[in-house]
Protein backbone atom coordinates (compact mmCIF):
# COMPACT_ATOMS: atom_id res chain seq x y z
CA UNK A 1 0.00 0.00 0.00
CA UNK A 2 0.99 3.53 -0.28
CA UNK A 3 2.87 4.99 2.22
CA UNK A 4 2.75 8.40 1.01
CA UNK A 5 1.70 11.48 3.56
CA UNK A 6 1.36 14.69 3.06
CA UNK A 7 2.83 17.62 5.58
CA UNK A 8 -0.53 18.96 7.60
CA UNK A 9 -0.68 22.78 7.60
CA UNK A 10 -0.77 24.65 10.90
CA UNK A 11 -4.51 24.75 12.19
CA UNK A 12 -6.33 28.13 10.74
CA UNK A 13 -9.21 29.31 12.17
CA UNK A 14 -12.54 29.90 9.47
CA UNK A 15 -12.68 33.40 8.79
CA UNK A 16 -15.15 34.89 6.13
CA UNK A 17 -17.09 37.17 8.84
CA UNK A 18 -18.01 39.50 6.08
CA UNK A 19 -19.79 37.23 4.80
CA UNK A 20 -21.70 36.36 7.17
CA UNK A 21 -25.36 38.35 8.74
CA UNK A 22 -24.74 40.07 11.78
CA UNK A 23 -26.99 37.37 13.43
CA UNK A 24 -24.98 34.68 12.04
CA UNK A 25 -21.55 36.46 13.39
CA UNK A 26 -23.45 36.56 16.08
CA UNK A 27 -24.05 33.06 16.73
CA UNK A 28 -20.48 32.11 16.19
CA UNK A 29 -19.44 34.62 18.93
CA UNK A 30 -21.58 32.72 21.37
CA UNK A 31 -20.05 29.37 20.51
CA UNK A 32 -16.39 30.82 21.02
CA UNK A 33 -18.14 32.32 24.11
CA UNK A 34 -18.99 28.87 25.35
CA UNK A 35 -15.75 27.38 24.19
CA UNK A 36 -12.45 28.93 25.10
CA UNK A 37 -12.94 30.43 28.49
CA UNK A 38 -13.91 26.91 29.68
CA UNK A 39 -10.66 25.30 30.37
CA UNK A 40 -7.74 27.65 31.85
CA UNK A 41 -5.89 24.07 30.99
CA UNK A 42 -6.17 24.63 27.11
CA UNK A 43 -6.50 28.42 27.26
CA UNK A 44 -5.46 29.70 29.79
CA UNK A 45 -4.48 33.45 28.94
CA UNK A 46 -6.78 34.66 26.43
CA UNK A 47 -6.40 38.04 25.02
CA UNK A 48 -9.77 39.60 25.76
CA UNK A 49 -11.32 38.51 29.35
CA UNK A 50 -14.19 36.71 29.44
CA UNK A 51 -16.36 39.69 30.73
CA UNK A 52 -15.31 42.29 28.21
CA UNK A 53 -16.19 39.25 24.81
CA UNK A 54 -19.30 38.63 26.35
CA UNK A 55 -20.67 42.41 27.10
CA UNK A 56 -19.36 43.07 23.84
CA UNK A 57 -21.89 40.10 22.51
CA UNK A 58 -24.32 41.52 24.84
CA UNK A 59 -24.53 44.56 23.03
CA UNK A 60 -24.57 43.09 19.63
CA UNK A 61 -27.34 41.08 20.69
CA UNK A 62 -29.38 44.26 21.93
CA UNK A 63 -28.78 46.01 18.60
CA UNK A 64 -29.69 43.33 16.16
CA UNK A 65 -33.02 43.31 17.83
CA UNK A 66 -33.33 47.31 18.05
CA UNK A 67 -31.72 47.51 13.90
CA UNK A 68 -35.33 45.01 12.86
CA UNK A 69 -37.26 48.13 13.02
CA UNK A 70 -35.28 49.20 9.68
CA UNK A 71 -33.80 52.73 11.49
CA UNK A 72 -30.85 53.87 10.36
CA UNK A 73 -29.27 54.75 13.38
CA UNK A 74 -30.27 51.94 14.71
CA UNK A 75 -28.21 49.84 11.77
CA UNK A 76 -25.63 51.82 11.79
CA UNK A 77 -25.13 50.95 15.72
CA UNK A 78 -25.39 47.85 14.86
CA UNK A 79 -22.91 47.34 12.06
CA UNK A 80 -20.57 49.65 14.16
CA UNK A 81 -20.72 46.80 17.36
CA UNK A 82 -20.81 44.03 14.86
CA UNK A 83 -17.07 45.01 14.14
CA UNK A 84 -16.22 45.34 17.78
CA UNK A 85 -17.16 42.02 18.26
CA UNK A 86 -14.96 41.12 15.24
CA UNK A 87 -12.27 42.61 15.79
CA UNK A 88 -12.17 40.54 19.37
CA UNK A 89 -13.25 37.45 17.71
CA UNK A 90 -10.16 37.61 15.32
CA UNK A 91 -7.97 38.43 18.60
CA UNK A 92 -9.25 35.52 20.13
CA UNK A 93 -9.09 33.40 16.75
CA UNK A 94 -5.40 33.81 16.53
CA UNK A 95 -4.13 33.01 19.77
CA UNK A 96 -6.57 29.90 19.67
CA UNK A 97 -4.45 29.25 16.67
CA UNK A 98 -1.04 29.71 18.85
CA UNK A 99 -2.04 27.90 21.79
CA UNK A 100 -3.99 25.06 20.44
CA UNK A 101 -0.74 23.27 19.83
CA UNK A 102 -2.43 22.10 16.16
CA UNK A 103 -3.68 19.40 18.11
CA UNK A 104 -7.47 19.64 15.96
CA UNK A 105 -9.44 18.41 19.63
CA UNK A 106 -7.73 21.30 21.70
CA UNK A 107 -8.45 23.67 18.31
CA UNK A 108 -12.30 22.77 18.17
CA UNK A 109 -12.70 23.03 22.11
CA UNK A 110 -12.28 27.17 21.58
CA UNK A 111 -15.35 27.14 19.70
CA UNK A 112 -13.59 27.79 16.59
CA UNK A 113 -14.15 26.47 13.13
CA UNK A 114 -10.75 25.44 11.43
CA UNK A 115 -10.28 26.65 7.97
CA UNK A 116 -11.23 23.67 5.56
CA UNK A 117 -7.98 22.26 3.78
CA UNK A 118 -10.18 21.83 1.04
CA UNK A 119 -10.45 24.69 -0.82
CA UNK A 120 -7.63 25.69 -2.47
CA UNK A 121 -4.91 22.91 -2.39
CA UNK A 122 -3.26 21.76 -5.20
CA UNK A 123 -2.29 18.47 -4.39
CA UNK A 124 -3.61 15.81 -2.39
CA UNK A 125 -5.08 16.44 0.88
CA UNK A 126 -4.10 13.09 2.36
CA UNK A 127 -2.61 9.64 0.63
CA UNK A 128 -6.01 8.78 -0.11
CA UNK A 129 -7.97 12.06 -0.23
CA UNK A 130 -7.38 13.66 -3.89
CA UNK A 131 -10.44 16.35 -3.62
CA UNK A 132 -13.56 17.32 -1.39
CA UNK A 133 -16.26 19.67 -2.41
CA UNK A 134 -19.46 20.23 -2.23
CA UNK A 135 -22.47 18.48 -4.61
CA UNK A 136 -25.17 20.47 -6.85
CA UNK A 137 -27.38 19.35 -4.05
CA UNK A 138 -28.03 21.05 -0.98
CA UNK A 139 -26.29 19.18 2.14
CA UNK A 140 -24.43 17.24 -0.25
CA UNK A 141 -20.68 16.17 -0.16
CA UNK A 142 -18.23 14.83 -2.91
CA UNK A 143 -14.96 12.97 -1.62
CA UNK A 144 -12.70 12.44 -4.40
CA UNK A 145 -9.93 9.48 -4.03
CA UNK A 146 -6.61 8.58 -4.87
CA UNK A 147 -6.06 5.33 -6.28
CA UNK A 148 -4.18 2.89 -4.06
CA UNK A 149 -1.75 -0.18 -5.62
CA UNK A 150 -3.48 -3.53 -4.42
CA UNK A 151 -6.40 -2.00 -2.78
CA UNK A 152 -9.57 -3.84 -3.30
CA UNK A 153 -12.02 -1.08 -1.69
CA UNK A 154 -11.83 1.74 0.75
CA UNK A 155 -14.00 3.01 3.60
CA UNK A 156 -15.01 6.78 3.70
CA UNK A 157 -16.08 8.23 6.93
CA UNK A 158 -17.45 11.65 7.81
CA UNK A 159 -18.60 13.91 10.85
CA UNK A 160 -19.91 17.52 11.70
CA UNK A 161 -18.58 19.35 14.39
CA UNK A 162 -21.18 20.97 16.44
CA UNK A 163 -20.51 23.61 19.19
CA UNK A 164 -16.60 22.06 19.45
CA UNK A 165 -17.69 18.35 19.58
CA UNK A 166 -17.03 15.91 16.92
CA UNK A 167 -20.67 14.15 16.09
CA UNK A 168 -20.84 10.28 15.21
CA UNK A 169 -19.21 9.24 12.12
CA UNK A 170 -20.97 8.56 8.83
CA UNK A 171 -18.87 5.85 6.74
CA UNK A 172 -19.62 4.66 2.91
CA UNK A 173 -17.42 1.53 1.45
CA UNK A 174 -16.72 1.73 -2.58
CA UNK A 175 -14.67 -0.69 -4.40
CA UNK A 176 -13.94 2.38 -6.95
CA UNK A 177 -11.96 5.42 -6.68
CA UNK A 178 -14.64 6.88 -9.73
CA UNK A 179 -16.99 8.98 -9.29
CA UNK A 180 -16.34 10.92 -5.90
CA UNK A 181 -17.90 9.11 -2.70
CA UNK A 182 -21.58 11.06 -1.90
CA UNK A 183 -22.47 12.21 1.31
CA UNK A 184 -26.00 13.78 1.00
CA UNK A 185 -28.49 15.11 3.71
CA UNK A 186 -25.83 16.91 5.57
CA UNK A 187 -25.60 20.31 7.16
CA UNK A 188 -25.20 23.50 5.62
CA UNK A 189 -22.56 26.07 7.53
CA UNK A 190 -20.97 23.04 9.13
CA UNK A 191 -17.23 21.92 8.97
CA UNK A 192 -16.81 18.39 8.31
CA UNK A 193 -13.97 16.21 9.13
CA UNK A 194 -13.18 13.36 5.79
CA UNK A 195 -10.66 10.48 6.58
CA UNK A 196 -10.38 7.63 4.40
CA UNK A 197 -8.69 3.88 4.47
CA UNK A 198 -8.26 1.23 2.18
CA UNK A 199 -8.53 -2.61 2.29
CA UNK A 200 -6.11 -5.17 0.50
CA UNK A 201 -6.00 -8.83 1.07
CA UNK A 202 -3.73 -10.04 3.17
CA UNK A 203 -3.09 -7.07 4.96
CA UNK A 204 -6.37 -5.58 5.38
CA UNK A 205 -7.31 -2.20 6.36
CA UNK A 206 -4.90 0.69 6.24
CA UNK A 207 -4.82 3.16 9.13
CA UNK A 208 -7.27 5.73 8.47
CA UNK A 209 -5.61 8.71 6.57
CA UNK A 210 -4.52 11.96 8.28
CA UNK A 211 -7.80 14.13 8.81
CA UNK A 212 -9.23 16.59 6.20
CA UNK A 213 -11.67 19.44 7.14
CA UNK A 214 -14.42 20.89 4.75
CA UNK A 215 -17.23 24.15 5.18
CA UNK A 216 -19.90 22.96 3.71
CA UNK A 217 -21.87 25.96 2.18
Amino acid sequence: MSKTKTKSKSIQAAGGYKKNTPTENLARANAVLAGIFTDPTDYPTPPIDQATFKGGIDWLSLTITASLDGGKKAIADRDHQEQVVIKMMRQLSHYAEIACKDDMPTFLKSGFQPKSTARTSQTPLSQFIRKVAGGKALGQLLVILMAVIDATAYEVRVAGTVNGTLGPWTTQMVTKTRPAVSFTGLTPGTTYTIQVRSFADPTGFSEWSDPVTYILN
